[in-house]
């Protein structure tokens, strides 16, 4: 009698990933009761431990970690059979998985889901997030079929075609209230490093992270988005560099101000990244549209 089903692999899977039952039964659609039944019921059916309960917070024990390992081989293998099967019939994916890098604002992507949903294709469309190398991992560890804004180094590996969006450039800027803001310019290294820096941390989870603009030894203040950078630039409570896009509104509105720096950072290139092996028509479908929709290449070209 089969005792694991892919429901609560995939349980098991956004537990680890999100860290918490309530943050993976918010991504599954689910109350956190049924979560914690359906794991439950899976070590009652297993006859195993999954989760040691003894400390403050459930963790893996051994079991469950190996559960989690060859489970996640089982859930890519079941979602591929699933995406060439729909394939076969009718061309077009199952699901399609689209990573956009926190350095895109995500409504420039929702003119591109509103001509999506209008072909009416069946094919489910699944966003996520990641920053830096973890846009790349998600698409070379098929988690994701198509990367929206990943920076253009692309690691080694192949499996992937890439399409140019264009460079932007970043600006180093801070609150009028903060320390530097009246600081003689330009900005010695030695003089930004003593005051902390808002940084998005790369979520790559194996790869080697990209490190930007950090400097040795200077505080760092961890966010989870470009969003949050901007506005814990914007109240104050650190410095560092925005893509020009980014910060315009806040420099219009005297929110943030630029500062020269003594060692100008070059431009940064983008670009949309896919699984070129196998694609079918949903992906051909919005690589067509990134290519030829002019919303990102007109906000990366924004002028200061």
């Amino acid at each position: 009698m089969l005792r694991l089903s892919l429901e609560s692999l995939e349980i098991l899977d956004a537990i680890a990933r999100r860290g918490s039952f309530a943050a993976a039964a918010e991504e599954v659609h689910r109350v956190p009761s049924a979560v914690t039944y359906m794991v439950r019921k899976l070590e009652d059916d297993m006859g195993v431990a999954i989760f040691d309960r003894s400390g403050h917070r459930a963790t893996l024990t051994a079991a469950g970690l190996e559960l989690l390992n060859e489970g996640r081989h089982l859930l890519r293998a079941a979602n591929e059979l699933e995406c060439r099967i729909k394939r076969v019939a009718t061309g077009w994916e199952t699901e399609l998985s689209i990573v956009i890098d926190t350095i895109i604002p995500q409504h420039l992507i929702y003119p591109l889901l509103r001509d999506f949903d209008a072909i009416n294709s069946g094919t489910r469309l699944r966003l996520l997030h990641e920053s830096l190398g973890g846009s790349w991992e998600a698409l070379l560890e098929r988690r994701a079929d198509i990367a929206i804004g990943v920076i253009a180094q692309g690691p080694s590996g192949g499996g992937y075609s890439t399409h140019a969006l264009g460079e932007f450039r970043s600006v180093f800027v801070v609150a009028p209230n903060h320390p530097l803001a009246n600081a003689p310019e330009p900005l010695a290294t030695q003089v930004i490093m003593q005051h902390r820096a808002i940084v998005i941390p790369d979520s790559a989870r194996q790869m080697p992270a990209y490190s930007y603009n950090i400097l040795s030894g200077q505080d760092i203040l961890r966010v989870p988005s470009m969003a949050d950078k901007v506005a814990a630039q914007v109240a104050g409570l650190g410095c560092g560099y925005l893509p020009l896009p980014w910060a315009k509104p806040y420099l219009d509105r005297g929110e943030l101000i630029v500062k020269a720096v003594s060692e100008v950072r070059p431009q940064s290139r983008l670009c949309h990244a896919w699984r070129s092996q196998d694609a079918g028509q949903a992906t051909k479908w919005w690589i067509n549209a990134l290519t030829h929709s002019p919303l990102i290449q007109q906000w990366l070209n924004a002028e200061g």
